[in-house]
């Protein structure tokens, strides 16, 4: 039976939980849209086909990602684990777009 004097989730842990979702919804969808974008160009196989085999695989990064939030340690090394590959295909999708 449940404590009627113990208080549910403190603010911080409701805040905590928050951070983590709207990383797994927005970091995981920029880390899984920016991996798009990165195999389509560089697969070598015909355009259409790598087109649709990096958007089948992105599927399975942004899981990958929604996964790696919640399994995080905290919420900061969350958005860290998701920020810094994030920007570094973002780096490298913006390098090979101005060299070409």
């Amino acid at each position: 039976m449940k404590s009627t004097t113990q208080s549910g989730p403190t603010a911080m842990y409701r805040l905590a939980v928050l951070s983590r979702v709207t990383a797994a919804i927005c970091g995981g969808y920029a880390l899984a849209g920016l991996c798009t974008a990165l195999l389509a160009i560089w697969l070598p196989m015909a355009r259409a086909d790598a087109v649709m085999t990096a958007t089948m695989l992105s599927f399975a990064i942004y899981a990958c990602a929604v996964i790696w939030v919640f399994a995080a340690r905290d919420a900061w090394r969350a958005w860290i684990g998701l920020g810094l590959p994030t920007l570094a295909l973002a780096a490298a999708y913006w390098l090979g777009r101005s060299v070409s």
